[in-house]
């Protein structure tokens, strides 16, 4: 296996995103970024490690509304007093993603890190989801919730992730023409699931992982 790829990976919450991208990674022996990325955007840029956590996959508060700030590569300079502006932590988290896609084989998850990399030809893009009762019962067991606090968990989460896609892409975070490939992990499984996203980066890039 010579030829780079990356692999992303949206998901919503309690379908088991991570997990398959984790089952991924330990398979084909590259890296996955999840809130790895974090650490990774701080070192590159210097910029303190609690500024990316605190904004992750989250839009504050009256921020959302409209989503003006598409990403495109554009750079706010050290001495400007919006180089740590919520925009420009996004925009040195994408900045960290490219850097990555261009280096090596990896999994990304989340991050919009499909729009990010959307013109990169060995780029697969995922998006893992199963319907709510499923959802439910896997933040039940997890976190040992109430099926009402796992229900009300979940709705938080996809909302956050929702306006955070829709503010930093202009796009719409669950709509299927953003992606290569969409899975029901439910339905599926989540070997079957990861097997699926291999599958398909053979298909696309013409190589056997």
């Amino acid at each position: 296996m010579s030829q780079k790829f990356v692999i992303t990976i949206g998901r919503s919450y309690g379908s088991g995103g991570r997990a398959i991208g984790r089952m991924l990674s330990e398979q084909l022996g590259v890296p996955l970024y999840d809130r790895e990325l974090f650490y990774k955007a701080s070192e590159d840029s210097g910029v303190n490690l609690e500024l990316f956590r605190k904004l992750d996959e989250k839009v504050r508060k009256g921020f959302f509304d409209p989503p003006t700030h598409r990403y495109i590569g554009d750079m706010i300079p050290p001495e400007s007093a919006a180089f740590v502006s919520d925009e420009n932590i996004f925009n040195l988290q994408a900045k960290t993603i490219e850097q990555l896609a261009e280096q090596e084989s990896c999994i990304i998850v989340g991050r919009c890190a499909d729009y990010i990399l959307r013109n990169r030809e060995d780029v697969v893009s995922a998006f893992i989801w199963a319907p709510m009762t499923d959802c439910v019962h896997r933040i039940m067991d997890i976190y040992n919730l109430s099926e009402r606090d796992a229900e009300k968990q979940i709705k938080k989460v996809n909302k956050h992730r929702s306006e955070y896609y829709r503010y930093y892409t202009c796009r719409e975070w669950n709509d299927y023409r953003n992606y290569t490939l969409c899975l029901n992990s439910a339905e599926l499984g989540f070997e079957q699931t990861a097997e699926m996203i291999k599958k398909c980066v053979e298909l696309k890039l013409g190589i056997q992982l």
